[in-house]
């Protein structure tokens, strides 16, 4: 099992900035980061998976789309194309840093409602864009983990045994899930009955308090959902995602309006002393 931290808390573009930031991330103890891809060229990504690299730090990518002109599912022929030439873009950028695992709700346009739930048209026309998606990600090494998120997010997947559903049905190998603690609290029944019965479609997991703040200060669950992952023999990433006001924009995409932790060092310090500890108490 590794240990990863979202840089979401802080930006949706990483650079040579943040470097003194990412030596303290490696300090505590983290195995990784997980790097948002929604700007740049692969070129700027290799740049900063070399600045890792330096560091210690392995990696994951996260990304998602709220642009409704490039939604995977569409009826719309272009728009599907141009979703399925961010997808495209977004793996390259993700090779190009050296992550292996691309997530995230990458199968819709976040934030946008049709005022009803998936239509089976819907679910047809998100196979084929994922089945393409997949093709390319197997060509550049990268796994794509397709995320469930809440209602209020999107409204294709919400729950686990949706999403591994329509897995099944995408049937490619480098189209998969990941879970989500935050979003599993609000619309599984039994968040850990959720994560087991489909865990092997599960290749990625983030670690996110009910609030979105520090893990371990709220009411997920821990003990049983450590406990859970490990049973399942899973091992690999438990990267914490959490998020603050300091991005305007992504703060707004979040409905985030207040601060959840007295500062962003309390998030990652007391997060990765509650994963270690939590794994630890459950083996």
């Amino acid at each position: 099992m590794k240990i990863g931290m979202c840089m979401f808390l802080w930006t949706t573009s990483v650079g040579r900035k943040h470097e003194k930031l990412l030596r303290d991330i490696k300090a505590t103890g983290f195995d990784g980061v997980e790097i948002p891809i929604f700007e740049g060229t692969p070129d700027d990504y290799r740049r900063l998976g070399a600045l890792l690299d330096g560091i210690g730090l392995e990696r994951t990518a996260v990304s998602a789309m709220s642009d409704p002109s490039m939604n995977l599912i569409s009826p719309d022929t272009a728009t599907r194309k141009r979703g399925i030439a961010y997808m495209r873009w977004a793996i390259d950028c993700a090779a190009a840093l050296g992550a292996h695992t691309l997530s995230g709700p990458l199968h819709s346009t976040l934030g946008q409602f049709s005022g009803t739930g998936p239509t089976a048209a819907e679910l047809r026309r998100s196979i084929s864009s994922q089945r393409t998606i997949g093709d390319h990600a197997v060509e550049r090494g990268v796994t794509v983990a397709l995320e469930a998120l809440n209602r209020f997010e999107c409204y294709l997947f919400n729950t686990m045994d949706d999403l591994a559903g329509h897995i099944d049905a995408i049937g490619h190998p480098n189209i998969r899930a990941m879970y989500d603690t935050f979003h599993s609290n609000i619309e599984e029944a039994d968040p850990i009955g959720a994560f087991t019965l489909n865990k092997d479609h599960i290749v990625h997991v983030h670690i996110s308090e009910n609030d979105r703040g520090v893990p371990g200060r709220g009411n997920i669950p821990w003990t049983e959902t450590f406990k859970a992952i490990r049973a399942s023999g899973y091992d690999q990433w438990l990267t914490i995602e959490a998020f603050g006001r300091a991005l305007k924009e992504l703060a707004a995409a979040t409905k985030v309006w207040r601060d959840f932790s007295e500062t962003p060092e309390a998030v990652y310090r007391d997060g990765y002393r509650h994963i270690r500890e939590g794994w630890q108490g459950v083996a």
